[in-house]
């Protein structure tokens, strides 16, 4: 733990919940940063830069490790949403409607890219493993993340849920967060050279904007007044089940790659892949899929936790089998 890295970036989501608590008006539904245009380009950009950095040739070297693919893709698109459903089913005398949406949200998104990548490689796993699986979730997040909330809200419905229209949904999702991607791989083939030597910009310029995402989601919160219904409790809340969700997950992936019978290498890339949610695809995400949702800031705060938690103990584990012989 003690090399795990409080980075300038969680530190910038540290700053922007406060700003958003502080100043929430500029970022408000209305304020003068016109959220509701300035989230959707914002959303563009992230996975333009997402596809001008994605390598297909380092996709083709891990390709054919069917059994790790196929163990990974359920633990991220079944395992977790059975674990979400399961914490809807047990929490709903004690949590609120806007938290249990926000911790099923976290289990049916896609897995991060780049931590699970370079985790793997620095517990020495199989990293073209890691890579293929962390991008092929990503693409098939766009479809699956959608259809598991709408199965969700739906499930609600009877008892005070809203209607999830899934179909502009995927919509929105194929123009702002497809579309753009292909178009970042398709002028990968000008400016991939550009963007290795500036890999560093590029990060920093996708997390910045990851940044005002993340505070227009909690000003348009403070702005309708959901924090003052729930206060410092759904926070602790929020820690509990975040960290009960990850050890969990941890476990049973844990598990389920020894089983399988995976040589070790492949066994940390599905832990790391297989254990991982994205913050950098889902925040974006939720600007689409929950559009102006007032509780916004607080369907986010269960991911938001997640994130460094995962970074943490992925180090911890990470550095324990780099030392294996």
């Amino acid at each position: 733990m003690r090399n795990f890295k409080f980075d300038w970036f969680m530190k910038g989501m540290l700053i922007a919940v406060a700003l958003g608590f502080a100043w929430p008006a500029p970022g408000a539904h209305g304020g003068f940063l016109q959220p509701e245009w300035l989230n959707r380009i914002g959303v563009a950009l992230v996975f333009f830069l997402n596809g001008l950095g994605l390598s297909l040739a380092a996709m083709r070297d891990g390709a054919l490790r069917w059994r790790a693919h196929l163990l990974i893709q359920a633990c991220t698109f079944v395992l977790f949403p059975l674990l979400g459903v399961l914490i809807l089913s047990m929490s709903r005398r004690w949590l609120s409607p806007e938290l249990q949406l926000g911790f099923f949200y976290l289990c049916a998104l896609p897995s991060t890219v780049s931590s699970s990548v370079a985790l793997t490689v620095a517990a020495r796993g199989h990293v073209p493993v890691a890579v293929f699986n962390a991008t092929l979730s990503s693409l098939i997040g766009v479809i699956l993340t959608p259809l598991w909330m709408a199965w969700m809200l739906g499930q609600t419905q009877g008892s005070g849920g809203a209607d999830f229209p899934v179909g502009p949904v995927i919509q929105d999702l194929l123009v702002w967060v497809v579309l753009p991607l292909v178009l970042g791989q398709v002028a990968r083939g000008r400016l991939g050279a550009w963007a290795a030597r500036r890999r560093g910009l590029i990060q920093k310029v996708d997390r910045v904007t990851i940044l005002l995402l993340i505070y227009t989601s909690f000003a348009d919160s403070v702005q309708q007044g959901i924090w003052s219904r729930y206060g410092p409790a759904a926070v602790a809340e929020t820690l509990l089940g975040t960290a009960l969700l990850f050890a969990a997950v941890l476990g049973v992936v844990n598990l389920l790659a020894r089983w399988s019978g995976l040589a070790l290498p492949e066994r940390i890339a599905v832990v790391f892949c297989g254990s991982k949610k994205t913050l950098a695809a889902g925040v974006p995400m939720a600007h689409l899929i929950f559009g102006a949702h007032p509780a916004l800031g607080l369907i986010l705060m269960p991911l938001m936790i997640y994130h460094p938690l995962q970074l943490a103990i992925g180090g911890v584990l990470a550095q324990r089998w780099a030392r294996r012989d």
